[in-house]
């Protein structure tokens, strides 16, 4: 085993040039002895073999649905037949499918009983127009009252088992609303308490019942939510945790760990070389040890279904445990060999 995984990293850390390079983000994790128990993207498959459905559209003028793959295994998302479906009428994302064995896939979120307790809506399907490699792809573009959520899902972290998300989104579609998070969350639609949610959160807000631990600058920044509050660290602001200003596409992870958790950023369209940088590692606030994690998968809205914020996804995944950063890394030089706006 220990001779594959050095064969591994060697590939892909030389993605462009070595045969190994064909591997998926979730294969990384797989390999790394963390697999993904939700993987979800609009845009391009997420394992190497990958050829099932990426996500649904819904038509509006007759309310069909098709189902949109990749054009080859393991490749990027079949926008011909996404645009030939769409032609001279509008569509929705009706369903993100997860691409791990799990099958966690996400549709439309329900109202909450708290906050805002009408059934969201789907993004527009062609909205977010972008390219992997020069090849067209959607991303999925999030304006106010849009998610999609899974509150019955396999495998995903409880508790205070460890985990690690990501997503890469739209470094400039933001707003200070909350909440455009990715990650897991309550499975009642509720707000049950600090600690019942672990999600990635991207944009400016700073609010919850503890408001003031922000990045520096005037944002964005990338924050945990982990319910009743964003987290950019522990401190009332982070020097580490700095908005990515000059970036077109964001990888934003949050890792948690039994008592502490990590945030880490990187521009999606860095160079090679570069790696996720470290924006915050430490321990987890009091109220926040141990966590409470209850196992739902939510994207674009808040654990209450708070759905104020916009932004734009495309792609992201969920691990069954603590990933390592060489495997991180591993996972940033795949993205950045998508080559998204290239």
């Amino acid at each position: 085993m220990m001779r594959i995984l050095t064969i591994y990293t060697f590939c892909a850390l030389r993605i462009s040039t070595c045969c190994c390079g064909a591997l998926g983000v979730c294969d990384i994790y797989e390999y790394a002895g963390t697999p993904c128990v939700g993987a979800f993207s609009t845009t391009r498959a997420l394992y190497s073999s990958f050829d099932g459905p990426l996500y649904d559209l819904k038509r509006d003028t007759d309310g069909e649905i098709q189902s949109i793959g990749c054009v080859s295994p393991g490749g990027v998302a079949d926008s011909t037949s996404h645009d030939t479906f769409c032609n001279d009428t509008n569509c929705t994302i009706n369903r993100i499918y997860d691409q791990s064995p799990k099958q966690n896939h996400l549709t439309v979120a329900p109202g909450g009983p708290w906050y805002s307790p009408f059934r969201d809506h789907g993004v527009h399907a062609s909205r977010a127009r972008t390219t992997l490699n020069g090849k067209k792809v959607y991303g999925a573009f999030f304006e106010a009252k849009m998610g999609y959520r899974n509150d019955n899902t396999t495998g995903v972290a409880t508790g205070n088992e460890p985990e690690t998300i990501y997503m890469v989104a739209d470094a400039r579609h933001f707003n200070d609303k909350c909440c455009f998070d990715f990650g897991n969350a309550e499975v009642n639609v509720r707000d049950d308490g600090a600690g019942t949610m672990e999600a990635v959160y991207y944009g400016t807000s700073t609010g919850g019942l503890f408001p003031t631990h922000k990045g520096t600058g005037s944002g964005p920044w990338v924050m945990a939510d982990l319910e009743n509050g964003l987290w950019g660290g522990t401190s009332t602001v982070n020097p580490d945790n700095h908005p990515f200003q000059n970036s077109s596409f964001i990888v934003a992870m949050v890792k948690g760990n039994s008592d502490s958790f990590t945030l880490k950023g990187g521009d999606a369209q860095a160079s090679s070389a570069q790696s996720l940088q470290i924006l915050f590692d430490g321990p987890r606030p009091e109220r926040y040890t141990p966590m409470k994690k209850q196992g739902a998968i939510l994207l674009g809205i808040g654990g209450d279904n708070s759905n104020g914020g916009v932004g734009t996804f495309f792609e992201g995944v969920l691990t069954k445990g603590h990933t390592t950063d060489s495997s991180d890394d591993d996972v940033f030089i795949n993205i950045l060999s998508a080559g998204y706006g290239a």
